[in-house]
């Protein structure tokens, strides 16, 4: 069983929960920018939430199935099956085209099928890392007339599909961060900026860091650091004063200092927000 690439989005991948051991070897963790999103289609299927899908962003994409298909869209979008509006959980019939409109309000939608996208796994993953150009489906993004091999179907019938609320698109989003390693660098006027203004995402934002416009939070102890472990969340403030969050793709070592590190859930939050939306850090342990 396959599905194929009508039309690709302008940004498709294959992803799943990205690389279990893939930064003891210099590996990113890979995987989907907004796990929760990936693991709630997956179990609308009822696969495993590690299942592989397709991440989509940045506009429509138009798929067929060789034979029928169970499958699930996470995030805000208008699904058609065949121009006809439909639910994000369905049965698609072979041969039918289904067309996903992803909403401005959020980058990132995902298609999960049945069975999962059963392309090759490497190093444990089924992931695509676009800067090395592999995993996935050839290293690379969806692209019209692709065809992807799906999975056998786990055992039991699929669950009903789950109804969480959307997140409201209303007033900055709250992410919760901790302090990070080199708080201490940072004079007492940035600390307080850091929690207290609004940042913006950057339109210089992509998989491996999003970029924050706000107050400059230089740090006061400007002598070298060496490079040491990063992982996915971490807040780093290179010599501009403008933060970088590290993502799913970021670097796994780096030398800028770090005031804060967002808890794992948030990255997902963080990553569907479209350039130009604010947000704000809650220190960890004070309401949102």
């Amino acid at each position: 069983m396959t599905i194929e690439i009508v039309k690709a989005p302008p940004f498709a991948t294959v992803q799943d929960m990205g690389w279990p051991v893939g930064r003891a070897i210099g590996l990113p963790e890979g995987g989907a920018m907004d796990r929760a999103a990936l693991a709630a289609a997956n179990r609308a299927v009822g696969n495993a939430e590690t299942a592989a899908g397709i991440e989509i962003a940045l506009g429509a994409g138009t798929f067929r199935f060789a034979e029928a298909a169970v499958v699930a869209v996470a995030g805000l979008a208008e699904v058609r099956l065949g121009g006809e509006l439909v639910p994000h959980t369905l049965m698609v019939p072979a041969a039918v085209p289904i067309t996903l409109y992803p909403r401005p309000e959020r980058r990132f939608v995902y298609l999960a099928v049945r069975g999962g996208i059963a392309v090759p796994e490497l190093l444990g993953s089924r992931s695509t890392y676009l800067p090395a150009g592999f995993g996935g489906y050839e290293g690379r993004r969806l692209r019209n007339g692709d065809s992807l091999p799906i999975g056998a179907a786990p055992p039991g019938s699929a669950p009903e599909p789950e109804r969480g609320p959307e997140e409201e698109a209303t007033g900055p989003l709250k992410l919760r961060a901790a302090r990070g390693p080199q708080w201490d660098r940072f004079g007492k006027s940035a600390q307080a900026a850091f929690f207290a203004a609004e940042f913006r995402v950057a339109p210089a934002s992509d998989r491996m860091g999003y970029r924050l416009l706000g107050p400059s939070l230089a740090p006061e102890e400007l002598a070298a650091l060496p490079s040491e472990a990063a992982c996915p969340g971490a807040i780093q403030v290179p010599d501009g004063g403008q933060p970088i969050v590290l993502m799913p793709d970021g670097p796994t070592v780096g030398g800028y200092p770090k005031i804060a590190v967002l808890l794992r859930p948030e990255v997902g939050r963080l990553a569907q927000c479209p350039p130009g939306a604010a947000v704000r850090f809650v220190e960890v342990g004070t309401l949102l």
